[in-house]
């Protein structure tokens, strides 16, 4: 028989608190590490090297762990995106609106530069403008890059009647710089991409190569949004946190100051998107 004095009852009841506050910690922290994604518009190593400082600062800040997360495509993370697999998400407009009407990710914060995508030709060709695209080969970066994508084929087919998916040979590359550097290449005729992936590309020898031949108009920039399951006070002090982001922290992603970004402010993409169903273009 084995007996079990006062003593040794204490010792037991003080090892189950020690193991259940283990326990209870080890599930709190679990609870508050967050997924941060990113678009990747431009390489996995370059997205890396880019947000990883903001990631860094953003965990000091909040004293909680949050990991970095980007996809090898831009189908690939629209894919996780509407998997509902991050926590903050860096999207475009246009994957935030449907990221919001089908997930419920709401837009915390964004950078205070407007978006505008672009058409690149090589400089040593004879493609200078629009009427120059006829029969040439698009290199694109996914179907639903926004700007570098769905907005030039929207406002081709709009101002110029024309249709660049049944007019043209178009591929997928799965990144800005995959385009810039296919059309340096010789692999398409003209590529879409955006003002600020193409000022900030690294490959100089490619980036010498070519010429900027379109300009959409401008749009609102993207949001950093949050998912429902994020507890209320943790996106609030998320928001002070990126607001008060020092700026030499986002110089190098060139998306300007942060500022608060309001749900409504993308009802000008929501209209856009209205737009492009009722004129017969497809949306993705």
């Amino acid at each position: 028989m084995i007996f079990i004095n006062k003593k040794n009852n204490i010792f037991i009841l003080f090892m189950v608190f020690i193991l259940f506050n283990m326990c209870l910690q080890s599930h709190l922290c679990m609870a508050e590490t967050l997924v941060f994604g990113v678009v990747p518009q431009q390489s996995p190593i370059k997205i890396y090297q880019l947000w990883q400082p903001l990631i860094d600062f953003i965990k000091k800040e909040l004293g909680i762990s949050i990991s970095l997360k980007t996809e090898k495509s831009i189908e690939a993370f629209q894919d996780a995106l509407y998997a509902q697999e991050y926590d903050i998400a860096y999207v475009n407009p246009y994957d935030y609106v449907f990221a919001n009407k089908r997930c419920g990710y709401t837009s915390l914060v964004r950078g205070n530069k407007t978006i505008v995508g672009i058409l690149v030709a090589r400089k040593d060709s004879s493609i200078d403008s629009i009427n120059d695209v006829e029969g040439k080969v698009f290199l694109f970066p996914s179907k639903t890059a926004f700007a570098a994508t769905v907005l030039i084929k929207y406002e081709l087919l709009k101002k110029y009647n024309y249709n660049v998916d049944r007019a043209t040979n178009t591929i997928y590359v799965n990144s800005h710089d995959s385009v810039y550097k296919g059309i340096a290449r010789g692999i398409g005729d003209v590529g879409g991409g955006i003002e600020r992936t193409f000022d900030s590309l690294s490959d100089v020898a490619s980036k010498s190569m070519l010429k900027i031949i379109y300009h959409t108009d401008a749009y609102i920039s993207h949001a950093i949004a949050v998912h429902p399951r994020v507890s209320p006070k943790i996106k609030e002090k998320l928001k002070a946190v990126l607001l008060n982001t020092p700026q030499n922290i986002l110089n190098p992603l060139d998306i300007g100051v942060i500022i608060t970004a309001e749900d409504n402010e993308y009802d000008i993409i929501r209209q856009l998107i209205n737009d492009m169903e009722h004129s017969g273009h497809i949306i993705p």
